[in-house]
């Protein structure tokens, strides 16, 4: 382990920053800022997502299907009432 390493921030790759910022704002409540000239959302903890567009961006299809781009990550989030959630989100 190295002495003194934490997380700093989650890049999140994408087709449409803002786009993306807004929707995780409105799902998470996060502050919205500017951060190393890309959108940002923070959260009371200090996690930070940033969200960047990428010319080339392909997203991946889920449920997954062989032979199309795979998710690399995934946010995993807690609710009490998953059905409530998925519908709002």
């Amino acid at each position: 382990m190295v002495n003194g390493i934490s997380l700093g921030n989650i890049m999140v790759d994408c087709d449409n920053e803002q786009k993306l910022c807004e929707f995780y704002h409105k799902l998470l409540g996060w502050e919205k800022s500017k951060m190393f000239g890309c959108p940002a959302l923070s959260n009371r903890n200090g996690i930070v997502f940033l969200f960047i567009e990428e010319e080339d961006y392909i997203p991946p299809i889920w449920p997954e299907e062989e032979g199309k781009q795979q998710k690399q990550m995934q946010f995993d989030f807690q609710v009490p009432d998953v059905a409530s959630a998925v519908e709002y989100a």
